[in-house]
């Protein structure tokens, strides 16, 4: 019987080869890993696929690097669906069913969260970018789908090159809700901060850029990422995202931008799986680990 299944994807469970990238997810898993079993908790590492694990004997399952799951939604969900009465998940099912659509943005907002101005274009909408960009006077935007991870069908559009992708557009809106988002000109020249909230509370925080040429800040993208000490005013946004947000989740990355009025702005509230930076940071993994021994010891 385990406490604590950190769960991954296949790509991490024991590689034979691996790169800077992969190190870097190993030692995000081992460094929690670490922590929890040095609080006497019995801890292993699985694929969130693994069809030959028994869920029913772990009593607690925390989303780490299962980065995967946004190229097999549909399995995804089922999984889910089947393993939430099997085992406790850490952040809980209910937490990643709404936080995993971005509609979750519009909830904050009406909770006085600033976000960048949205339109959700939903499933099956027969609206054009022409249309929008009409409708709208909005110069450049970007386009995304409402559920979606790493960039997926994520694409910068302005009104001189819009009928580029109005093919594409009109083929994912068929099939799923997208986003035509504003475009916030500082994600390009600040860039964007994350912030890493344990259990409500700022542990640290890293500033992600993009590389020239590109608005993609993830690393894997060619993005740069460095430590970042964060304003006080920037904290307490990220303490009044987790405050408007319908969920007390155990671990959270607040991720802003600065918006086109430079007033600090939400760009996503993660609570699935995001990327916690304990390398930057290990006593954050020892904090998270110490939350989870009590809630463990509270049962």
């Amino acid at each position: 019987m385990f406490d604590v299944v950190i769960l991954t994807d296949n790509r991490y469970v024991n590689p034979t080869t691996t790169n800077w990238y992969i190190d870097q997810v190993l030692l995000e898993d081992q460094l929690l890993q670490t922590a929890l079993e040095d609080k006497g908790l019995k801890v292993c590492k699985k694929d969130w696929a693994d069809k030959h694990f028994d869920w029913t004997t772990t009593k607690y399952a925390i989303f780490r690097t299962t980065w995967d799951y946004f190229e097999r939604f549909d399995e995804f969900f089922i999984w889910l669906k089947n393993t939430k009465n099997k085992t406790t998940f850490i952040n809980s099912s209910e937490i990643i069913n709404w936080n995993i659509d971005k509609h979750y943005l519009q909830d904050l907002a009406k909770r006085n969260i600033n976000i960048a101005p949205t339109l959700f274009i939903e499933k099956g909408d027969t609206i054009t970018l022409a249309q929008l960009f009409e409708k709208t006077n909005w110069k450049e935007v970007v386009l995304k789908p409402a559920i979606s991870g790493a960039a997926r069908h994520t694409y910068r559009v302005n009104h001189n090159n819009y009928k580029e992708h109005e093919n594409i557009f009109q083929e994912l809106i068929k099939v799923e809700c997208m986003l035509f988002q504003s475009f916030l000109k500082n994600i390009t020249l600040l860039g964007e901060i994350s912030l890493i909230m344990i259990g409500g509370k700022y542990t640290h925080a890293v500033k992600k850029t993009a590389k020239k040429g590109d608005f993609r800040i993830q690393d894997d993208h060619g993005g740069k990422v460095e430590k970042y000490k964060p304003t006080e005013d920037e904290i307490k946004f990220a303490e009044n995202c987790l405050e408007a947000s319908p969920f007390k989740p155990i671990y959270a990355r607040v991720d802003i931008v600065y918006d086109n009025n430079n007033i600090i702005s939400l760009s996503e509230l993660e609570l699935i799986e995001p990327e916690l930076w304990f390398r930057n940071n290990p006593i954050s993994a020892n904090i998270l680990a110490e939350d989870i021994f009590n809630l463990i010891s509270s049962k």
